[in-house]
């Protein structure tokens, strides 16, 4: 089964059968797109739900949103697609920073969450495990996408897709514009609200926190890994990819949150001798960046 839907002048794709719903959210500069591995594998099993974000759609014109509308527009898409139940959450990128305000306002709506890279960055523990060089790094490619979104047109454009090739996105160059930077305008110029008041990330439900170990540094503290992957619900993966990890080694990827998933609840069975499991164990251990 699959079908589109619109909430709030958003299209939400809707593929898939099963008693639980997957509400998908991508980060910069990607789209609902950036799932297509992901429910291919899931479809089968969940029910996936997916949408762009506004502002990302580079067809209709640009739409910088607000914490409390993005968060109103995640709350309205779950009460139409989940009216009965809670949903699991599938977060990237800006992807995780929305959708974990959406569950810190509304913990009642969400049963598991499936983290991508990102994890307690609005934390101290965060800023604090952070070199020197890490910190300019972020300021530097941050406030470059945000003058990029405040200068917009070909120049802003361009800004932007050379900014995702010095990362190395997976997201094809051709879909990248200004328009979607202003995630980035917005936390460093305070504009449309500004995300100061964002509520501190801390779950208490099953989550599953897979992240790519190719890259300067990471977007979660050691302790906090430490932390979750401390609770028996809750695993910590780290995968040899860089940010994009779903895009990088798909398989791999929805092996790993099909295995948590189906497992339910309760703890995660993992053999000991599995690699990449060791190899989570390892890098939260030593706090290696």
């Amino acid at each position: 089964m699959q079908h589109t839907s619109e909430v709030d002048g958003i299209d939400m794709h809707i593929e898939g059968e099963g008693a639980e719903t997957i509400v998908m959210v991508h980060g910069w500069p990607d789209t609902y797109r950036l799932w297509d591995d992901q429910v291919a594998a899931l479809r089968t099993r969940y029910r996936c739900v997916r949408f762009t974000l506004p502002g990302f759609d580079i067809g209709r014109p640009s739409r910088p949103s607000s914490l409390d509308e993005i968060a109103a527009l995640l709350l309205k898409i779950v009460r139409q697609t989940s009216p009965e139940g809670k949903v699991i959450l599938m977060l990237h990128d800006w992807g995780c920073v929305f959708g974990y305000e959406f569950y810190m306002r509304h913990p009642e709506l969400v049963s598991r969450i499936v983290g991508v890279d990102i994890g307690d960055v609005s934390a101290p523990d965060f800023s604090a495990s952070l070199s020197v060089s890490a910190k300019l790094m972020t300021v530097t490619y941050q406030v470059w996408l945000a003058l990029a979104f405040r200068i917009g047109g070909r120049c802003g454009d361009a800004m932007a897709r050379a900014m995702a090739k010095g990362l190395k996105c997976e997201t094809d160059p051709r879909g990248i514009r200004a328009q979607m930077g202003y995630p980035y305008y917005i936390t460093w110029f305070g504009a449309y609200g500004s995300y100061r008041k964002a509520l501190r990330f801390a779950p208490t439900c099953p989550m599953l926190y897979i992240y790519g170990t190719r890259k300067p540094f990471m977007f979660h503290s050691p302790r906090w890994a430490a932390q979750l992957e401390a609770r028996p619900e809750c695993k910590v993966l780290a995968m040899r990819t860089g940010h994009w990890v779903m895009r990088r080694q798909p398989r791999e990827f929805n092996d790993a949150v099909l295995g948590w998933l189906n497992a339910g609840p309760a703890a995660v069975p993992v053999p000991v001798a599995d690699p990449v499991r060791e190899s989570a164990r390892e890098i939260v251990a030593g706090g290696r960046l």
